[in-house]
């Protein structure tokens, strides 16, 4: 059995006196992708240092595909593939010159031409990356983190600022870095984005893990919060709101939105309470939180 791409066991990053990683622990199976979410502020950048052996852990330890990532550092970087917020590449230089010098530092890069072409660069190929719009600059980031055939990619808001067609395209090649084996972690403020490609998500809130699970986990932990109803109109509903401690409202006549956090009980009585009255129910629908409900209930002590 292959080692995990990364294995970070109860790391602590300091500065100073103040704690900005404090005893997280995650795994990134090979050929997954994990979603890192959290506020500014939450640690997130601090613990992909770590990842990408830029710095030491100050106590835990971190394996990147079964190496040291800093005391193996030399030995680990031709492996991975990482895509930076902004900067790290010369302002004067063209896309396509940029592109071409990354490439030659890989043993076995993938083709330049094909990656402007799929990320749609090829029309910006001689525009310096100065004048690239934001989320052209993107793009290109991801062309350099993917040239040299890598291992493991670590993706830093990966689709800030595009559009929505290259955020598509760019959703397209994440998946199918997974599909060729390729492992990648994440980070992004996009819930929709987190939710559609992880397989694993991690949420990190004031330097520690808040949650961690899957999408489908993490949104069948937090349950239903919206029952709709469609009934006979003019009902009553002050008993029901008591009965099931959530808020009923008649949105139209006959359309009832019964809102909180309902588990099976609750639906149940909701329910049973209809039949009692009488009330020919003709339709029932429910919604399920989402992993952006999730994520905000868990994260908004750190946003207030």
């Amino acid at each position: 059995m292959r080692e995990a791409a990364v294995e970070v066991q109860d790391v602590v990053v300091r500065y100073g006196g103040v704690v900005a990683v404090d005893g997280v622990s995650l795994t990134v199976p090979r050929g997954s992708i994990l979603a890192l979410l959290g506020n500014n502020g939450a640690g997130k950048t601090s613990l992909l240092q770590v990842c990408e052996g830029f710095r030491g852990p100050d106590a835990g330890s971190a394996r990147v595909l079964g190496l040291d990532p800093v005391a193996d550092h030399d030995e680990l970087m031709p492996r991975l593939g990482i895509m930076l917020q902004s900067g790290g590449v010369y302002p004067w230089a063209t896309a396509g010159e940029i592109l071409r010098l990354f490439a030659s530092f890989a043993a076995n890069p993938l083709d330049t031409d094909m990656l402007l072409d799929r990320l749609g660069l090829r029309k910006f190929a001689k525009t310096t990356f100065r004048r690239l719009s934001g989320g052209e600059q993107q793009r290109l980031s991801l062309a350099l983190a993917l040239v040299g055939r890598p291992e493991l990619v670590f993706l830093d808001e990966p689709t800030a600022g595009m559009d929505v067609g290259a955020r598509q395209t760019t959703w397209e090649l994440v998946e199918n870095l997974r599909a060729d084996g390729v492992s990648v972690l994440l980070t992004t403020h996009l819930l929709d984005e987190a939710e559609s490609l992880a397989d694993h998500v991690v949420i990190m809130d004031g330097g520690v893990v808040a949650a961690t699970g899957t999408p489908a986990e993490l949104t069948a932990a937090a349950g239903i919060d919206l029952l709709r109803v469609r009934a006979d109109a003019g009902l009553a509903v002050a008993d029901l709101a008591a009965r099931v401690c959530a808020k009923v409202t008649e949105s139209s006549p006959g359309e009832y939105e019964i809102a909180g956090a309902l588990d099976t009980a609750a639906i149940a009585a909701a329910l049973g309470w209809f039949a009692a009255e009488g009330a020919q129910v003709t339709a029932v629908d429910t919604r399920r939180r989402t992993l952006e409900d999730v994520y905000l209930a868990l994260t908004a002590g750190a946003a207030r």
